[in-house]
């Protein structure tokens, strides 16, 4: 019988299964690479508003605070998107008359809301709570970026689950005092800028980083001054003695920081942040 395939044959079919080996995996990383482009994620993007407004200009220019307008930020899942009145607050009385800001002043005249466009839009079945984070000692940079230097605003992180995980395995790289939640310009503590950090008591019915105050400034002085308190002269004895003495108030003891690893895992600890063992159900980040 006649042979039907040469010799050859055997060598384009193992070529063939390498190339289409090849083929596979080149897609496979096309496509990985496309789900985390700018043209899914939309990072970096600058989408069209009815009104060009400059945080920029809004809070490094004139210092307004997130709270001002995102005033649900604390206390809610949502952040909050200002009502018309807010703009009208100041907008009632400068650039009145600006060409800019005619949506702003028909929005306020016909009583019809202004239809911003989400920058920072999760999926549907994606879950996240503000207040939780902020209260806990995630800054508005850490997701956000630098606002305070954006002219127009436009999301600085993908937003995709990767990068969430990798900010709650390791929650201590990004957690700061919750003095400093506002502060865009917040630096991490290294030699040349420690911070101080003193553990209080904690109050029923309000977050647990309220119980810690921490600051820049070195607060040895205030230690010295509350210790240099003497009983004066001819003051009672025995045991009313003893009530005045115990009424002297006890200054803070202070722990000094040097590195963000050591302020993260000790505000971490002292925050009652869960680690990721303890977030056992997907219904915490997934409805």
């Amino acid at each position: 019988m006649a042979q039907i395939f040469e010799r050859s044959s055997n060598a384009l079919a193992r070529a063939s299964l390498v190339l289409t080996g090849l083929i596979v995996i080149a897609v496979g990383l096309a496509l990985d690479g496309l789900q985390r482009s700018p043209w899914v994620t939309r990072q970096g993007q600058r989408p069209d508003q009815p009104v060009p407004f400059s945080h920029k200009h809004h809070v490094q220019g004139l210092g307004l605070q997130c709270q001002y307008c995102h005033v649900t930020v604390e206390k809610s899942s949502y952040a909050g998107i200002p009502p018309t009145k807010t703009c009208m607050n100041c907008h009632a009385q400068i650039w009145t008359n600006a060409q800019l800001l005619e949506p702003v002043r028909t929005s306020w005249a016909t009583g019809q809301s202004l239809v911003w466009t989400k920058v920072h839009d999760l999926p549907d079945f994606v879950y996240f709570n503000h207040s939780i984070h902020v209260n806990k000692g995630l800054g508005c940079a850490s997701c956000h970026g630098r606002v305070d230097q954006m002219p127009l605003m436009y999301m600085q992180n993908t937003l995709q689950m990767e990068w969430c995980l990798d900010c709650h395995r390791n929650p201590a790289k990004n957690i700061r005092p919750t003095s400093e939640i506002y502060n865009m310009a917040w630096e991490k503590p290294a030699e040349d800028r420690p911070v101080w950090c003193s553990v209080g008591d904690e109050k029923a019915g309000t977050p647990t980083a309220q119980a810690v105050n921490c600051t820049a400034k070195d607060p040895s002085g205030a230690g010295a001054e509350v210790a240099s308190l003497q009983m004066p002269t001819g003051a009672a004895r025995g045991l009313a003695g003893d009530v005045a003495a115990a009424a002297l108030p006890v200054a803070p003891t202070y722990k000094k920081f040097t590195s963000q690893d050591e302020l993260g895992h000790f505000l971490v600890d002292h925050y009652k942040i869960r680690t990721p063992k303890e977030l056992t159900s997907c219904e915490v980040c997934h409805r």
